[in-house]
């Protein structure tokens, strides 16, 4: 991780490898941002028109590199683009500045030293961008050859230091703010690193050890099912959809509590660590990524952890509900009748539609603890990203207010979410004549009909909502942001967010 320091150093004395400042595209031409003052007067005020010379405009993400001006410790300026300048006496968002540190973190890969002349205004700026720095320096190199790539070519290091300009040492929000970004973002890198391990290291029985291993760092209880004793409890969906693989599926429990605590809640996560389709096969070009199955259940155990290391007031249990969708001659048959944990059976008529199977019975489960509130978190349906696209993800609850609520903490952390129905006429699909309820439904509005499924699995009086992630989770297309390729952490920050709110006594 890249180390933060704060700093109220003029930019001209400090010693980094680069200044960075922030753009915006003003009403005629690029705009120096605030917090960058100093640079500016150190080009006689010019520096806008310096950067417009170079064909800056200030858009969103756009990088300029230009010499650092005589008498700088620092050899180089990047200025980021920040989008479009805000109205009179307005602040520039925090997920704005999330991305911009994102963006210039990335572009310093290799560096040593970077000090972010971003603009301040309090610690919640200060933390957007400590967010965007520790996010967007993010690499998986772990099974890259002595630091090279896949050409052959050397690997450039994360950045190793950011100094975060206009951050006070001494005042105790402003560390505060540094602090919480740190113990989230180190939480979603790890998350983003399960999601990137290759599956054969990372079974159902790996992906527990590394729960037990972080549950003990930070003194949270854990308990582990196996086979044996998820068949032992009657697990029925966890197993049918594990029983095709070698590697054996998993029940993590997670159990982090505060003394103080005046709510619980329960976040359940979809944990396919290699997802085949089962005897449905995908076809050709679809299995590529399937080991990003299991990113629902990372999120969530990310988050659990991460509310432990920030202290919340508030209960928060863990479910990752882990199994590997393998065809083999012991894999469950389209047509096969699964007793759920529940007792509620249900006819599989899709082995590719597994992880509602496994989400069941890991929802009754939580159910039976009786939480203030249920958030499942799970890469659920091709149907959600053909409805929001891969970079927004679905939310669907049985309480309009929770959606609502859940929606907006969603997009205050800065991860597009939309709310979606749950129409009653599309459970009819679901009918079975062999079971209580089918795994499949209408083609249409797929992403809806595996909703409807969930909620089957959810306890009567218990406020619930799903999120199907299966959109934003692994990123197929180039960087941006402080998004990179591969796993990208979906949903950490919005469950972190919401125990902070929840814990606060704002919501519920």
């Amino acid at each position: 991780m890249t180390a933060l320091t704060l700093s109220t150093a003029a930019a001209p004395g400090l010693r980094a490898d680069a200044i960075v400042i922030g753009v915006a595209k003003g009403a005629k031409g690029p705009v120096v941002a605030p917090g960058a003052d100093a640079v500016d007067n150190a080009y006689d005020g010019r520096l806008a028109g310096v950067l417009e010379t170079l064909g800056a405009s200030g858009a969103e993400g756009e990088l300029t590199k230009l010499p650092a001006p005589a008498g700088f410790k620092a050899p180089l300026v990047v200025a980021v683009g920040l989008g479009a300048e805000p109205g009179k006496d307005a602040a520039y968002d925090a997920e704005t500045l999330r991305r911009a540190a994102g963006v210039a973190a990335r572009a310093l890969a290799g560096s040593k030293k970077a000090a972010l002349a971003l603009p301040v205004d309090g610690p919640g700026a200060l933390g957007a961008i400590a967010e965007g720095v520790l996010l967007g320096a993010y690499s998986f190199d772990t099974y890259k050859e002595n630091g090279k790539d896949a050409k052959g070519k050397n690997g450039k290091a994360p950045l190793a230091e950011a100094a975060l300009l206009g951050g006070k040492p001494r005042d105790a929000a402003h560390k505060d703010a540094v602090a919480r970004a740190l113990a989230v973002c180190e939480e979603l890198n790890r998350a983003r690193d399960l999601v990137n391990t290759p599956p054969n290291d990372l079974t159902p029985g790996d992906f527990a050890a590394v729960a037990q291993a972080a549950a003990k760092e930070h003194g949270i209880k854990v308990q582990v099912l196996d086979d044996k004793a998820l068949t032992k409890g009657g697990y029925g969906g966890i197993l049918g959809v594990g029983s095709g693989s070698a590697a054996t599926p998993r029940l993590v429990k997670l159990s982090y509590t505060h003394p103080k605590a005046a709510k619980s809640l329960a976040f359940v996560g979809k944990g396919i660590t290699y997802d085949s389709g089962g005897i449905s096969l995908k076809p050709a070009g679809h299995n590529e990524t399937m080991k990003c199955d299991m990113s629902g259940a990372a999120a969530v155990f990310a988050a659990v952890v991460a509310a432990a290391r920030l202290g919340l007031e508030v209960n928060v249990t863990g479910w990752l509900a882990l199994a590997e969708n393998m065809p083999s001659g012991s894999a469950v048959r389209p047509g096969d009748v699964l007793r759920m944990y529940s007792g509620k059976t249900v006819e599989v008529l899709n082995t590719d539609a597994e992880g509602r199977l496994v989400l069941a019975d890991a929802l009754w489960a939580a159910s039976q603890e009786m939480p203030d509130a249920i958030v499942d978190v799970a890469t659920l349906t091709g149907a959600m990203v053909l409805a929001l696209g891969s970079r927004t993800f679905g939310i669907m609850a049985n309480d309009e207010a929770f959606r609502t609520a859940l929606h907006e903490t969603a997009e205050e952390v800065g991860e597009p979410a939309w709310p979606m129905p749950m129409p009653d006429h599309l459970r009819k699909g679901m009918e079975s004549t062999v079971a209580d309820i089918a795994n499949m439904g209408e083609r249409m509005g797929g992403g809806l009909v595996a909703g409807l499924f969930l909620s089957e699995f959810v306890a009567d009086g218990i406020t619930w909502a799903h999120l199907d992630i299966a959109g934003p989770a692994f990123n197929e297309g180039g960087a941006f942001g402080y998004t990179p390729k591969g796993g990208t952490g979906s949903a950490v920050r919005t469950l972190v967010r919401f125990a902070e709110l929840t814990a606060a006594g704002e919501l519920g």
